[in-house]
């Protein structure tokens, strides 16, 4: 009896103890950035399975699914199309969340995940998984339903912060994704196709991956076409999105948007962000945000509610024996800078038009995310050393990161002309693509042609019945109705289709 009054003495003290140790962790954390309180929740953990070794998941499993939790979303109807043009689930219903089918005027539903950081209800995801929501809801993993707020939101690398009002949720720990290597174990965690909590496994397939999802929407305008006709380059342009994705084979589908990618040992090394899919569900290739890039959008979402970003100032394009030959230089690898910002930070530092950026912080430079994600994981004000080739000289710059205000004025609008162009002329009907084309071409907006009548422009242009045509005049269109309301002015007095075909993007102008 004696020995049972000391066993459950000693468990009241160690309650006790454990309850009082939280709530003092509780307190002296509140002012913790978010690496911060995950440093001290995780100093005590060791690491028992190597990340590239056994292939039992039971404990990576265990510890990662009760911090994955699922968002639902609710979008108010827009017109005729419930989340219409300007809802998110547009241009990434094809990889997650979209439930697809026939649309209505009732509000919109949409779902994806979301990954715990701290116990007082910090949670990632993507930025199209909540934005422009009305509504978003949280289902933790012991079936609550918290409402959720948005602290920030970046389109430019997908990702958002949200927080619910909650305490003592489990989370996840942080890994981190530098050490990330191809042919590692891998784990999905989120839920897909409404599913509860879903893990799958399988490997990393690559890292650095940018797969042009953030700016498949941005259409060239009428100048840059005509620019590539005549000489054959494409437009350079000022891009502010990030894409270094980690890609794997571990099956991710609709509704794991935002969910979690972790390694062996259960920690996070990315957010699942995309799908490589013809059908809109798994064909074996998954996108995934690394998660140290995460890592500073979210403490700027946590500290100003959006993102400061820093930016070397310079256009460019990357090399390769095709690009090397047709630019006549002999470096087949690297970035070759196309243009300078007079008030960048690379123009301070030296950088010139023609300059070959080979490494960032004295790692090697090949494509365009080698050097993005390094400079996305800075702020205004940091500084990061180039090594550029000159004339065939290699030489290190030290460049000084600068803000938005450091960035080329946008163009002056032209004045609108009128084309004269009407439906007739076009001799070609339309009809609003099904959510089913749109996730097969990967768009954002269209309308199918349907009849081309002969003799008239469509037919006279080699444009077929099936098309895809996305804007016309540079304006998005989704009905009938937006063809002949964006045919009578453009910037030049022309009339200019674009859309996507089997073989890609295309553009046509015509008087």
């Amino acid at each position: 009896m004696k020995k049972i009054a000391l066993i459950v003495l000693a468990a009241f003290i160690g309650g006790a103890v454990a309850i009082g140790g939280y709530k003092m962790f509780e307190r002296s954390t509140s002012g913790m950035t978010l690496a911060e309180k995950q440093n001290v929740l995780f100093a005590s953990n060791p690491v028992k399975i190597s990340s590239t070794g056994a292939v039992d998941f039971v404990q990576a499993a265990a510890a990662v699914s009760p911090a994955v939790v699922h968002i639902r979303t609710t979008f108010k109807a827009e017109g005729s199309a419930a989340g219409g043009p300007g809802s998110p689930m547009d241009m990434m219903e094809e990889f997650f969340g979209g439930r697809g089918g026939r649309r209505s005027r009732a509000p919109r539903a949409a779902s994806g995940s979301g990954v715990i950081l701290t116990p007082d209800g910090y949670i990632v995801t993507n930025n199209h998984v909540v934005d422009n929501a009305d509504k978003i809801q949280v289902v933790l993993s012991d079936r609550r339903k918290v409402e959720a707020k948005v602290i920030g939101r970046d389109p430019n690398t997908d990702l958002a912060l949200i927080k619910v009002d909650a305490s003592d949720l489990p989370v996840v720990k942080m890994g981190n994704s530098d050490n990330v290597q191809v042919g590692e174990w891998v784990l999905a965690v989120g839920f897909p196709l409404d599913l509860q909590t879903t893990v799958t496994a399988g490997i990393v397939s690559a890292k650095s991956r940018a797969i042009g999802i953030l700016n498949r929407d941005q259409q060239p305008t009428e100048e840059e076409y005509e620019e590539y006709q005549r000489t054959g380059k494409a437009p350079a342009r000022t891009n502010s999105a990030i894409e270094s994705y980690i890609q794997t084979d571990a099956a991710i589908n609709p509704g794991n948007s935002g969910g979690a990618l972790v390694n062996a040992n259960g920690e996070l090394i990315g957010i699942n962000a995309a799908i490589a899919s013809q059908t809109g569900t798994n064909e074996g290739y998954g996108f995934a945000i690394p998660v140290n890039l995460a890592k500073k959008i979210l403490e700027d979402f946590k500290k100003y509610g959006s993102v400061k970003r820093g930016y070397v100032g310079v256009t460019f394009q990357e090399l390769n024996a095709d690009a090397a030959e047709n630019l006549k230089i002999n470096d087949v690898s690297g970035l070759y800078v196309n243009d300078v910002m007079p008030e960048g930070g690379g123009a301070a530092a030296g950088i010139k038009k023609g300059d070959i950026i080979k490494k960032v912080e004295g790692r090697e430079v090949f494509a365009s995310p080698d050097l993005q994600e390094k400079i996305g994981r800075m702020s205004p004000g940091d500084k990061v050393q180039l090594t550029i080739s000159r004339d065939g000289k290699e030489q290190n710059v030290n460049v000084t990161l600068k803000g938005d205000e450091s960035l080329n004025k946008p163009k002056t609008t032209l004045a609108a002309k009128t084309t004269g162009t009407t439906m007739s002329k076009l001799g070609a009907s339309f009809a609003p693509a099904s959510p089913a084309i749109k996730a097969k071409f990967g768009a954002k907006n269209g309308v199918v042609v349907t009849a081309v009548e002969p003799g008239k422009a469509f037919d006279n242009l080699d444009i077929p019945k099936g098309l895809l045509v996305t804007s016309i005049n540079g304006k998005p269109v989704n009905s009938a109705k937006d063809v002949e309301a964006a045919l009578p002015t453009s910037k030049n007095g022309k009339t200019t289709v674009a859309g996507i075909g089997p073989n890609g993007n295309y553009t046509f102008s015509f008087n």
